[in-house]
């Protein structure tokens, strides 16, 4: 019996629990990869893994729907890693540890990784379920979205023979969401002088805690603190006043 195993849907939510197994922070999306390969292989899916970590899954129409166009279904199989540091907890090796109260889903310790697995289970949900008519299917599951999309701007187009996709990455259930969307990459570079502690200077630490935090696009019009923001406010205006050196900003 897993910890979610009281919960509706139930192969969804069972499939998610088996995601949360392994670790599969962005960059360290590797076991989580090998997972899904193999539940395709379990079930003698067709399925390519390519050399960044991304997964293509493929499922034949149901009888009399081969003429269809075939659908994409797709998700991101990486997740933002958070945790309290007195936990101790180390992401990059250990589990999700999951809970729940049989409403809601929550972690403990360190963040959940609805974001996006829950999609992810969904898709392969859908994979799973022989009573269900459809066109033929491609499950496009990338690696590294949170950090930049990359497992996606690094996929071979040739992988995929769909046009009409399903990503799985929304916010609410039972929503649509049709649109577009783009990013852009920024590098800044500052120059630094390293140098000893000059004599008679003292040493402290400032930390920013406490905070509600927040999606940076669901909660970016709410008002709320971001700490990275704040450090380097109160770093500017400290330089402003005092003769400061910058020893490390984490």
């Amino acid at each position: 019996m897993g910890v979610l195993s009281g919960l509706q849907p139930r192969r969804v939510f069972e499939i998610f629990e088996m995601l949360s197994s392994v670790p599969h922070g962005s960059g360290n999306t590797g076991a989580v990869s090998a997972l899904c390969e193999n539940f395709a292989a379990e079930r003698g899916l067709r399925r390519v893994r390519d050399g960044l970590g991304n997964v293509v899954i493929y499922k034949p129409a149901s009888p009399g729907r081969e003429g269809e166009p075939a659908v994409v279904l797709q998700a991101h199989l990486d997740m933002v890693c958070a945790s309290r540091p007195e936990d101790g907890i180390d992401m990059s090796r250990e589990p999700v540890r999951l809970a729940t109260d049989g409403i809601s889903v929550r972690a403990e310790g360190t963040s959940l990784g609805g974001d996006d697995g829950i999609g992810v289970a969904v898709a392969l949900a859908v994979l799973d379920e022989p009573s269900l008519s459809h066109p033929a299917l491609e499950v496009l599951l990338t690696v590294d979205e949170e950090t930049g999309m990359y497992g996606a701007a690094g996929l071979d187009p040739s992988l995929i023979s769909g046009r009409r996709l399903l990503n799985l990455d929304s916010e609410a259930d039972g929503v649509f969401t049709v649109g577009c969307a783009g990013g852009i990459h920024i590098d800044c570079s500052v120059p630094l002088v390293r140098g000893p502690l000059p004599e008679g200077y003292g040493l402290f630490g400032l930390a920013v805690s406490g905070l509600l935090g927040g999606h940076s696009g669901c909660e970016i019009d709410k008002g709320r603190g971001n700490a990275a923001k704040l450090a380097a406010r109160a770093l500017y205006e400290l330089g402003g006043v005092a003769d400061v050196r910058l020893v490390s900003l984490d």
